[in-house]
């Protein structure tokens, strides 16, 4: 089993279907509309607009987990990411990622160590997570860690599925 075996639901309703993406890059990025961090949402739109017919998907899945920063409603995040940021990449349901009702999604995440070495629960909104084409977590990336940044970008391309 892999990360794109997992059910969730999507924001609109209805499965995510996370198997539609498998042979794709997936970055995870547990995301709040509300936080000092939440501009990060251009950056993220960015690299699915950069990334996405070489095969990058990224995945928001909006959690309310820290400092109650997502507290809106699907219909209010969905409008709120699309008149803000012109978001158009996927939105998941609103999701545990950290405490007894950690999604299984994220629990098949949160092992994997970030550049320092930290690997359990999430730290803040917008920690990102890289998943390979074959459903392994590649990478982890700090609350912190820009979309633009280097470091991000470098294992996106390293982890983009290779050109039939």
């Amino acid at each position: 089993m892999t990360v794109f075996d997992i059910p969730i639901d999507a924001l609109s309703g209805g499965p995510a279907d996370l198997a539609q993406y498998r042979g794709r890059a997936l970055l995870v990025v547990n995301v709040a509309s509300r936080c000092g961090l939440t501009p990060q949402y251009a950056g993220l739109q960015t690299l699915a607009d950069t990334y996405g017919e070489r095969g990058l998907v990224v995945l928001g899945v909006p959690c309310n987990q820290f400092a109650g920063q997502e507290p809106g409603t699907a219909a209010e995040i969905s409008d709120f990411c699309q008149v803000n940021y012109g978001v158009t990449f996927p939105l998941t349901e609103k999701v545990d990622v950290n405490g007894p009702d950690r999604h299984p999604l994220y629990a098949a995440l949160v092992d994997t160590p970030d550049a320092d070495g930290h690997t359990g629960d999430v730290r803040w909104n917008f920690e990102k997570f890289l998943v390979a084409p074959d459903g392994t977590v590649a990478a982890r990336f700090a609350p912190t860690v820009e979309p633009d940044s280097e470091d991000l970008r470098t294992a996106i391309e390293k982890t983009l599925p290779t050109p039939a």
